[in-house]
């Protein structure tokens, strides 16, 4: 019962951020990032009420949709090679990585393919981190424009990852200029482009992406515990 437990303290701790800044909990969905875990712990957090899960691999994802219940909404949160959009396109409820135009294009291509429309965000690499993908805050509004002229994709807002830090209120810069750049594209009225979700935080820093406007928080660790469970 570990993970309903976890589960619960998180929530709690979401509700009460939401509070500290004056927003109703339920702007914010929790994404149960269930990569490396095996299908009984995410059946457990299903049980628990859980709807949403992400996961970091096309392969990985495909492996566990047919043993979990059909209900689930499933979020692709990490790299995504244009090579694997195939398999994903109709599969997943959203894309939060669509860090290049390429790759938007093949989504675009494989959507249309298969009669569907897309929802993606366009992940920001708000740090300039070598390390990470996605565009700068710069370059997001073009981005933006031009995947949403694409047909078979929606734009529904932006995702970012902060630097790994000790304290959380590291990211709150980071959260922050994410949110003003939402509000900015969102301003400028854009065809196909609704501005409404802003994927940020993680187990370390989620309280803070709440304070500062996130309505998707992608936590692993702080449900599934930090034993990683190889797939076989």
């Amino acid at each position: 019962m570990m993970v309903r437990e976890n589960l619960n303290t998180v929530q709690e701790k979401i509700r009460r951020a939401c509070e500290r800044a004056g927003r109703p909990p339920e702007d914010v969905t929790l994404i149960a990032v269930s990569k490396t875990k095996p299908v009984e712990m995410i059946q457990e957090a299903y049980e628990a009420g859980i709807r949403d899960f992400g996961e970091n691999k096309v392969q990985e994802l495909m492996d566990k949709i047919p043993q979990l219940p059909s209900d689930i909404r499933w979020h692709m949160i990490g790299h995504l090679q244009r090579n694997k959009v195939k398999y994903l396109v109709g599969k997943a409820a959203m894309i939060h990585s669509v860090d290049s135009l390429r790759l938007a294009e093949e989504i675009s291509r494989e959507a249309v393919k298969q009669n569907t429309v897309v929802k993606i965000l366009i992940e920001v690499n708000v740090a300039g981190e070598e390390s990470k993908f996605g565009v700068s805050p710069d370059e997001t509004e073009t981005l933006v424009r031009e995947a949403a002229a694409l047909p078979g994709i929606e734009v529904c807002g932006l995702m970012t990852i902060a630097p790994l830090a000790e304290n959380p209120e590291d990211s709150r810069i980071f959260f922050r200029t994410l949110k003003k750049l939402s509000v900015d594209i969102e301003r400028k009225n854009i065809d196909n482009v609704h501005m409404v979700c802003l994927s940020m935080g993680m187990t370390g820093d989620y309280e803070t992406a709440c304070e500062e406007g996130a309505t998707f928080v992608r936590v692993g660790t702080g449900i599934f515990g930090e034993r990683s469970w190889e797939i076989q």
